[in-house]
């Protein structure tokens, strides 16, 4: 058996045979994922196995669009398509594969200063100047461990089991399709708005959570950074085909106006009184609820009540930079969150590009993708400590000018 077969056969084994409880991805490359789904076609896996397969690993470089639309081809129908545009979404904030990165030098300090410039004349002079715009918004949603506190106990469960013939005996404890939303949304400016009229879903109650705050600001995030003033080159990469400057950039709490809004999570608070008895009480008043040797009486019930996170969040992130024009074509903010809060992790990625609306091509955002974690139990403890990770991938069509009505 050659060297190349018999890494293929372990790494067959470590993925399909190993399903533990205490269960952790299996982290691979984009090169190592090609040869697992090459190895599955020509063994004819199923859809199921090969999706079950997916579920149990995690990338450690980007899986590009162009990478993946490669991939699809060897899955075997759409539930292992499903986990592979997941893998996408879940690997968007991280590097490609060294190979794809353009073998470039990095350009001196005066060219980097020079870009930063046309970007901070393009972000002030243009995206800050955009006309107020509609568009349409369509939001997938992902996410794990669809348990949920029951809305007027605290110690139930909304979730369903069910056991695959692959042996799973909680699928739900994997990310997987939840489902499609679309609403129109408005912008100003640049910057999207909150809607006009609150939202009325009883999220957390309902098994999920929402993020309230839209995502960040292109020109509020660069001038934080400018004002932060750690603006650092970091490497080429190849977007849309096209030659990318990428900077980093960090923003202390102190510099930050990063709002960051989730709704909802739980408090738990008791209702009733309970009394203790001793076996002389209990003697005593021989009434209901007492016995010989004694006891609690009273009414054991809790109520379940959901509340908003709110914060503003230090942050850093990385800014995909044209460099003949300036014009940012993805931008990547990571939150920075207390080990003790309910989220966990905020990430987010938004693209740009060039579209229509009415006579004008506006750069305007076209898709965002944020990885969260929260903990959907709260701080209350009920039930455990555990994470969710949520994956919300949007894309935005349909661009009009003026502003849509309430």
């Amino acid at each position: 058996m050659s060297k190349g077969t018999m890494r293929r056969f372990v790494l067959c084994l470590v993925l399909l045979g190993l399903v533990t409880p205490a269960w952790s991805a299996k982290k691979i490359t984009v090169a190592e994922l090609t040869e697992l789904l090459r190895s599955f076609e020509q063994e004819k896996k199923s859809d199921l196995e090969v999706a079950t397969a997916l579920k149990q690993v995690e990338l450690t470089e980007q899986l590009t669009r162009t990478a993946m639309n490669s991939l699809v081809g060897h899955v075997s129908g759409p539930i292992s398509t499903e986990q592979i545009y997941v893998l996408e979404a879940r690997s968007a904030n991280l590097a490609p594969p060294a190979s794809d990165l353009p073998a470039t030098p990095a350009p001196d300090a005066a060219a980097q200063k020079s870009i930063l410039a046309k970007t901070e004349s393009y972000i002030s002079r243009t995206y800050d100047q955009l006309p107020s715009l509609t568009a349409t918004r369509t939001t997938l949603r992902f996410q794990d461990n669809v348990d949920a506190l029951a809305a007027s106990s605290g110690l139930g469960s909304g979730a369903k089991e069910a056991v695959t013939s692959s042996g799973f005996t909680k699928p739900e404890s994997y990310i997987h399709y939840i489902n499609s939303t679309a609403g129109v949304v408005t912008s100003e400016h640049g910057v999207e708005k909150k809607p006009a009229i609150k939202d009325q879903t009883k999220w957390g109650a309902n098994g999920m959570t929402a993020i309230q705050e839209p995502s960040p600001s292109l020109g509020r995030v660069f001038k934080e950074a400018q004002a932060a003033g750690n603006i650092q080159w970091l490497r080429w990469e190849s977007i849309n085909g096209k030659p990318a400057a990428v900077f980093s950039f960090a923003v202390p709490k102190e510099k930050s106006k990063l709002a960051v809004e989730v709704c909802c999570f739980p408090n738990i608070n008791q209702a009733g009184v309970a009394t203790f008895y001793t076996a002389s009480t209990a003697a005593a008043l021989g009434g209901p609820g007492a016995s010989p040797g004694g006891g609690v009486a009273g009414n054991f019930q809790t109520h379940t009540e959901w509340h908003e996170f709110k914060t503003t969040a230090p942050y850093h992130g990385r800014l995909f930079i044209d460099p003949e024009s300036g014009v940012v074509v993805c931008m990547i903010v990571e939150t920075e969150m207390k080990p003790g809060e309910v989220v966990h992790q905020l990430d987010t990625r938004v693209d740009y590009a060039a579209v229509k609306a009415g006579q004008s091509s506006l750069i305007v955002p076209v898709k965002t993708v944020i990885n969260s974690v929260v903990v959907p139990n709260g701080e209350s403890g009920a039930g455990g400590y555990s994470t969710r990770s949520i994956l919300l991938t949007s894309a935005y069509s349909e661009y009009r000018l003026g502003v849509a009505k309430p």
